[in-house]
């Protein structure tokens, strides 16, 4: 395995009170607000790091990023389940005969009508008296949803899905950017140098870039200091590490990308918002165009 096939790795982590871009760590799951107090810590929000922290440490002990699937049994159907959908064997608009589901899955009823419950609010199955469970529209299914575009990338994904994501990243981060120049702390800076230079030592090991890249733009959106910007790195980040391994890993050469970021670091450190903003933009199409 390349170590990539969970990108909730990323997270800082503070040393001497200063953030480093740890490798195994788990997710950031706390986003900075405009108000600090000593050491960059939202002062509205160190109650609720503290609560992170326990979260991110009993996830260290599992090997799984918070989700809402469950445990045991449960977490294992709703897994399987979920695969079959997104994989097709489930398609769109079937009934679900539930004795050959609870069959095939060899769980009990209470188990599978939980999975269930669990994969109606992320909008795979719905249930009505005439139709039963059945499998709901792909347009219906939230993609925004951590475990959902998990599944969803791992049933494997089109050069659309890529461009749609594409266009979604054009339309925010060159914006986290610019507030990243106008509000970002010298932790936020921190992060983006530290991500930065592991980009730069990667010696086009296409591993550790992927790792680097994935650090860069989780760093620059929690800079921006935006709660909702910060918490698209659910959505980009996971979708940038499949397309990254996708592109570093095939044969052929690669331009390095470390010029094109570290311009955006530069706009960030001198709280340039319109060369952020211009910088972070030219940094997507260019990987459009290399990428297509």
């Amino acid at each position: 395995m390349d170590g990539l096939g969970d990108y909730r790795w990323m997270r800082p982590v503070r040393r001497s009170g200063r953030p480093q871009w740890s490798g195994w760590a788990g997710p950031a799951e706390v986003v900075a607000g405009r108000h600090r107090g000593a050491g960059g810590t939202p002062v509205s929000e160190r109650g609720e790091r503290s609560k992170e922290r326990s979260r991110e440490h009993m996830m260290s002990r599992s090997g799984h990023a918070d989700s809402s699937t469950g445990h045991g049994g449960h977490n294992v159907a709703v897994e399987a389940l979920a695969r079959r959908i997104l994989k097709g064997t489930y398609r769109e608009g079937d009934s679900l005969v539930m004795p050959e589901v609870r069959a095939e899955l060899d769980v009990t009823q209470t188990v599978l009508r939980e999975a269930v419950k669990v994969l109606t609010t992320k909008g795979l199955l719905d249930t009505d008296k005439k139709r039963g469970t059945f499998v709901r529209p792909r347009e219906d299914w939230n993609l925004l949803d951590s475990d959902v575009l998990r599944w969803k990338l791992a049933a494997g994904v089109s050069s659309d899905f890529f461009a749609d994501v594409l266009e979604l990243r054009r339309s925010i981060e060159p914006a986290a950017a610019a507030l990243a120049a106008e509000r970002r702390t010298d932790d936020d800076l921190a992060a983006l140098d530290a991500a930065l230079s592991a980009m730069a030592a990667t010696d086009n090991d296409p591993v550790l870039l992927i790792r680097a890249d994935a650090s860069f733009h989780t760093a620059m959106l929690l800079a921006s200091n935006n709660r909702f910007y910060a918490q698209m790195r659910r959505v980009i980040v996971p979708v940038l590490v499949q397309r990254d391994r996708a592109v570093l890993t095939a044969d052929g050469a690669f331009e390095h990308p470390h010029a094109v970021h570290a311009a955006v670091v530069e706009a960030v450190r001198n709280r340039d918002v319109d060369g952020a903003y211009m910088a972070m933009l030219e940094l997507l199409d260019l990987s459009a165009q290399e990428h297509p």
